[in-house]
């Protein structure tokens, strides 16, 4: 079994997924906090047959979310807190703290 987003996916017991390690970093909500901004842009991607002008606006909000979270990252850093990405627990409660998404 495999939870996402709080949904748990039966994986058959024959069934072996395999990912490389880069794509399962990529895909770990720990590790990367626009993942939800990244899979948009890709899906409008597919639905505008990749058109980028019909998606600047994904584009331009998972930007602006890779340099909130890399400004978090790079403060942690200078404070001296481990791990420098906060987790995704820890980053919901920031976002909360805020009263909205910043980006």
């Amino acid at each position: 079994m495999t939870l996402h987003r709080g949904v748990i996916f039966k994986v058959p017991p024959q069934t072996n997924i395999f990912m490389p390690r880069k794509l399962q970093r990529l895909r770990d909500h720990d590790i990367n906090p626009c993942l939800v901004e990244a899979d948009a842009s890709s899906k409008c991607m597919d639905k505008n047959n990749y058109n980028r002008d019909a998606c600047t606006l994904y584009f331009l909000k998972y930007k602006s979310c890779k340099k909130f979270w890399n400004g978090i990252v790079m403060q942690r850093r200078k404070d001296g807190i481990k791990p420098d990405m906060p987790t995704a627990e820890e980053r919901e409660k920031i976002l909360a703290s805020i009263g909205r998404i910043p980006y």
